[in-house]
């Protein structure tokens, strides 16, 4: 029974009417048939002797205990029914200080009883420190998640009464699997199964509903949310601080936020580079590090976690006394724990906090708006905040509550610069703490409010003791450094490094699909392409209306099955997820349309419909340059394709041809990429404008203009005209080939003609007979000794000289006494020798010749003509 009660601030409020379990005390009943119909009227005080029979004190059984229960409820009920009701008949009561005083009383007598209940049942019971702005509405959800939690627990101990839900598992929270047991050996302890608490609903309410700024999912580039600057060096820029003072305008109530600030910024002419800077540059560039930060210094040991206050943070109040706690301390930790699933850019949901004293874990969630007061200790040149691992959680703190960080020290950083073996915190603490962290709550759902204990435990420990690891490590690194600063230094520029990031939004382009495709691996035709690139538009699209994560939308292997399968029908995309994500089966019908849509496409080779386009940039300016690196390629570098899948590209030789005027200098290379450069002829020039004119590339994708038309004309031409330009390169290269051969015959009739006026050597013999003619004299060599082979130039200039001269010569026959004809019997195979012929000639034959072998000269032995 749990009661509303009466405000006892002095403000009007309505008592309400008592709830009531009137159907689980009915079913309590019928469980209890054998009981005594005679004990309506039991008395609590009962006979002595009977004392060790009964339930409860003062009751015998269950059924006296219920109806007793049973008609204080009733008696309770009619009582507030009595009360004054609101009107005219409760204020005049309310005039009466005696009635003031007595309701002021028994309303906190009901909260004092309330809080106690809910406290039993492990509810958050604090009633009383409330806002007095916010308190009814606070006590209201209060009451609310109290009678769920003890009617969930009332329906479970009845299921356990009637033998249902024996067999039931422990409920784990997300993200934790149970420790998997295995015996290896027969003596080896199994230790006893554990058992858990439920620390997660079904259906967490969605933190965002209750944001008093709306998130920005809008497709436009993140802007910073700070609006003061506390330490500020260099002022903020009036943008920042005008931005929080203006009202709303009316001509940017349908542009969304960011868009109406440079839109505004643009009216006002203020600088781009102000929206977009980091607020804290010039601080942190100009950051000067102490003396005593660069030494040795002396670790302070951790308090043990019983020893140490930890506070819970959920009220500006109390947010306000934590920042003037931060600002008399000269170092603190920071950590946050993130969500990021049901969410499209993700919540920051808790901040742990911890000092040398005390430890606080602040409710990001219920306090987003007001945590920008932080940014006086988060921004103090003179105070260390200690991270680990700050990558992620620096853009968090800007995306979500506005905090930037001036000296910040990431033990992380200082981990990878000793070497050490491992880097993550659970190493460090095991390392200088010996203490063993339980990550089992690292990935479970930190939006569930109220906070469990275990998780509660978990947030607190992530900082508890990261002040003394950053003193141990400070320690390590002066002592590698041999007592230099330099690791020191070092870790310090790092750490400074990460602190300048500045969160940057994802923005969704006309080719954000081809980096995920690229890394899936996947060869897709241009149906398959095609139907990939219009989900993932749809799942982006879907995801910041409402403000889901792209996986929890449509998960990435069941879009590119989707993409790889094309169902023909709705249930065929239902099949390809398993299971199937909410809002596919909500969508169903628009998911198969954009299939048919894919489906309808020309089907091309696969080959050149991704992976071609993207690798095969060549671009000479680049000096290092990689067939797969495309992130210096702009789209007017996109090379063209002919229908049978080759490329004109632009250029692949870097050549000034403005300086080269004679092509005859060239190598045979640079004339090779100046005919390419010759070929190449962009599709689209008679409808382009010069270089000179400013296009938008909005026009693109604009069904309204006419470079739009024009592109999907060009991409969707028929396959049927492909095939013709096809066929049509065919004949040419047909018509080339049999001009070809007609040009090679006549260079060989040509060369055949040209022959015909040469003599031959018989001729060239007979002519020597002749008188007048001068017999070539055969040079004396030894026997057996090969002579080089005649230089024919010589030969001829020697007929010349004989030709010229009158004196005619006496033929004088060769002595074959004087040689050795055992060269001429064949038994040395491939050598050559030279014998005088009969004309006075030097004929160079092979000592075994062939059969048919028309030399004219004189052999020893058998003839073989």
């Amino acid at each position: 029974m749990l009661v509303l009660p009466i405000k006892p601030n002095g403000e009007e409020e309505k008592p309400s009417a008592v709830v009531s379990c009137h159907s689980h005390v009915q079913k309590l009943e019928m469980d209890s048939s054998n009981s005594d119909k005679q004990n309506n009227n039991q008395s609590v005080n009962e006979d002595p002797a009977g004392v060790d029979n009964e339930f409860c004190p003062g009751f015998k059984d269950v059924d006296a205990f219920v109806k007793y229960g049973l008609g204080t409820v009733v008696a309770a009920t009619k009582a507030s029914a009595s009360l004054p009701q609101v009107g005219d008949e409760y204020d005049l009561y309310r005039s009466f200080p005696g009635f003031q005083e007595f309701c002021e009383t028994q309303g906190d007598g009901l909260l004092h009883c309330m809080s106690q209940i809910m406290h039993h049942h492990g509810c958050r019971a604090h009633m009383r420190d409330r806002n007095k702005l916010t308190g009814l509405e606070e006590r209201f959800d209060l009451v609310v998640d109290s009678n769920d939690v003890i009617l969930e627990k009332v329906g479970i101990l009845l299921d356990d009464a009637a033998g249902v839900n024996r067999s039931q598992q422990p409920v784990m929270p997300a993200g934790f699997q149970p420790p998997k047991i295995v015996v290896s050996s027969w003596n080896r302890k199994v230790q006893k199964q554990k058992t858990f608490r439920l620390l997660q609903a079904k259906n967490v309410t969605r933190p965002q509903l209750k944001f008093r700024e709306k998130v920005d999912n809008s497709n436009t580039p993140f802007t910073p949310k700070i609006f003061v600057k506390p330490n500020a060096i260099k002022p903020l820029p009036s943008y920042f601080t005008n931005k929080h003072i203006r009202k709303e305008r009316p001509e940017d109530l349908d542009v969304p936020a960011a868009l109406a600030d440079f839109i505004h910024q643009q009216r006002t002419q203020e600088h781009v580079e102000d929206m977009f800077a980091h607020p804290y540059q010039y601080e942190l560039d100009h950051l000067a590090l102490p003396e005593n930060l660069l030494s040795k210094p002396e670790p302070q040991m951790y308090k043990p976690l019983a020893e140490t206050k930890c506070s819970f943070i959920d009220t500006l109040e109390d947010l306000v006394a934590v920042n003037e706690k931060l600002a008399k301390t000269s170092e603190f930790a920071v950590d946050l724990e993130h969500h990021s699933y049901r969410s499209f850019l993700g919540i920051t949901c808790l901040m742990q906090i911890s000092t040398r004293d005390e430890d606080f874990i602040i409710d990001t969630l219920e306090l987003r708006s007001e945590l920008y007061i932080l940014n006086e200790a988060f921004t103090d040149p003179a105070i260390v905040k200690v991270f680990h691992g700050a990558d992620s959680d620096i853009e968090w703190l800007q995306k979500d509550l506005g905090l930037y960080i001036v000296n910040m020290f990431d033990t992380h950083q200082a981990s990878r610069t000793l070497n050490l073996g491992r880097h993550s915190l659970d190493h460090l603490l095991k390392l200088f703490c010996n203490v063993d962290s339980d990550k089992r709550y690292q990935l479970a759902d930190w939006r569930i409010r109220p906070l469990p204990d275990e998780m509660f435990q978990y947030a607190r420990a992530d900082t508890h003791y990261l002040l003394y690891v950053y003193d141990r490590l400070r320690v390590d690194l002066w002592e590698v450094g041999n007592g230099q600063p330099a690791l020191l230094q070092m870790v310090w520029h790092k750490s400074k490094d990460i602190s300048l990031k500045k969160y940057m939004k994802p923005l969704f382009t006309e080719d954000s699909y081809m980096d995920l495709l690229r890394k899936q691996k996947k060869a897709f035709n241009t149906q398959q392409l095609t139907a990939f690139r219009l989900l993932y538009g749809w799942r982006d699209k879907l995801a910041r209306q409402e403000d889901e994560s792209t996986g929890y939308v449509l998960p990435n292997h069941m879009m590119i099955k989707i993409s790889d399968i094309l169902p023909k029908e709705p249930q065929g995309i239902i099949a390809c997820c398993n299971p199937v994500p909410p809002l596919v089966r909500q969508q169903v019908n628009e998911l198969h349309l954009l299939v048919q849509q894919a489906r309808e496409m020309p089907l091309l080779k696969v080959r050149h419909a991704w992976g071609a386009m993207h690798w095969l940039f060549l671009q000479p300016e680049i000096p290092l340059f990689g067939p797969h690196d495309t992130s210096r390629v702009s789209e007017s570098d996109i090379p063209s394709f002919t229908p049978d899948g080759k490329i004109y590209l632009k250029s692949i030789v870097n050549i000034n041809y403005d300086t080269v005027k004679d092509p005859g200098h060239l190598t045979v290379a640079q004339q090779k990429a100046c005919r390419v450069v010759e070929s190449f002829q962009n599709p689209f020039r008679m409808y382009l404008p010069s270089n000179d004119i400013h296009i938008s590339k909005n026009a693109k994708f604009d069904p309204s203009t006419k470079i739009y038309e024009i592109s999907n004309r060009w991409k969707l031409q028929s396959v049927e005209q492909q095939q013709k330009e096809v066929e049509a390169k065919k004949k040419a290269k047909e018509e080339a080939k049999a001009v070809a051969g007609v040009e090679r015959k006549k260079a060989k009739q040509s060369y055949q003609e040209s022959l015909q006026n040469v003599a031959t050597v018989r001729q060239q013999a007979s002519e020597s007979i002749k008188p007048g003619g001068k017999k070539r004299e055969r040079v004396a060599s030894e026997t057996g000794e090969s002579t080089p082979k005649p230089n024919k130039k010589l030969m001829k200039a020697a007929v010349k000289k004989n030709e010229d001269s009158t004196t005619p010569l006496v033929f004088k026959p060769y002595d074959y006494s004087q040689s050795d004809f055992k060269v001429f019997a064949g038994t040395q195979p491939h050598v050559f020798v030279y014998v005088l012929s009969d004309f006075g000639h030097d004929i160079s034959q092979k000592s075994n010749a062939c059969a048919g072998n028309r030399s004219m000269s004189f052999f020893g032995g058998k003839s073989e003509r």
